[in-house]
């Protein structure tokens, strides 16, 4: 069961996803107020012992507070160009916030906000104003009423925004396929890594090993060495022992001749 402080941070969540999915004035200071709070809860969350919620839930709600961050920070930016792309790199929440929202509301802020950076664009390069109150009706019978030959520029310029855009995610792609590529190559040279200090760690056991097996073996041989040379000095203790004894007897029996 959810806890008092994360039912709290979700309906705050709810409430700022809320607030940046209405078109705001530059006097709007509650959603950067309300998203500092939500990092405060966010952090508190992280730490809570009792009723702690899941990794995965966590994870998102990192993500979803990450993202309004974000959308604060690029809407900060003087230029539609570098609203947009801002926008490109921005990553909307993954799961509904409340029950009953059949899609994110992050993604549809997301959404939201790229159609009107695109506007805001193709705005600035047809030399429109772009102060935000609006395109006033005059403006848009001026619009209407535009020749064939603008009305085909304006088409173009449209078709190149997409064309731009187009670019944009598929360079987003690449590198996020880019970052997954180098994330399995920098595991497998890991396990490679792991693997090769087992086979070292398991060659040194080895050697040491056979080390004492041939320390073993160099000290016995030196005690059938030394025990060789004992026999052999035995022997030849006793060979001349009896050639000395052998010779006083012959002498003894056989005296010298006169």
């Amino acid at each position: 069961m959810a806890s008092r402080l994360e039912i709290n941070f979700i309906r705050l969540l709810s409430r700022c996803e809320s607030i940046a999915s209405e078109k705001r004035g530059e006097a709007e200071w509650r959603l950067e107020k309300y998203v500092g709070a939500l990092e405060e809860m966010l952090v508190a969350l992280k730490k809570s012992q009792s009723s702690k919620p899941t990794p995965e839930v966590l994870t998102d709600y990192t993500r979803k507070v990450d993202f309004l961050k974000g959308l604060l920070e690029a809407e900060k930016l003087s230029s539609p160009t570098e609203k947009a792309l801002a926008n490109q790199f921005l990553a909307p929440g993954r799961t509904p916030t409340i029950a009953n929202e059949r899609m994110p509301a992050t993604k549809t802020v997301h959404m939201q906000t790229k159609a009107r950076c695109t506007g805001e664009m193709r705005d600035e390069l047809l030399g429109k104003a772009t102060s935000g109150k609006g395109t006033s009706e005059t403006d848009l019978r001026n619009r209407r009423g535009l020749p064939l030959d603008e009305r085909q520029s304006a088409a173009e310029l449209d078709a190149v925004l997409q064309h731009h855009h187009n670019l944009q995610e598929k360079l987003a792609e690449d590198m996020l396929n880019l970052a997954r590529n180098l994330k399995n190559n920098t595991m497998a040279a890991q396990n490679i890594i792991k693997q090769d200090n087992q086979t070292l760690s398991q060659s040194m056991r080895q050697a040491d090993l056979n080390f004492e097996k041939l320390k073993t073996e160099s000290e016995r041989l030196e005690q059938h060495t030394k025990k060789s040379v004992n026999w052999l000095l035995w022997l030849m203790l006793i060979l001349v022992s009896f050639t000395f004894i052998s010779m006083i007897l012959f002498i003894r029996i056989f005296p010298r001749l006169r």
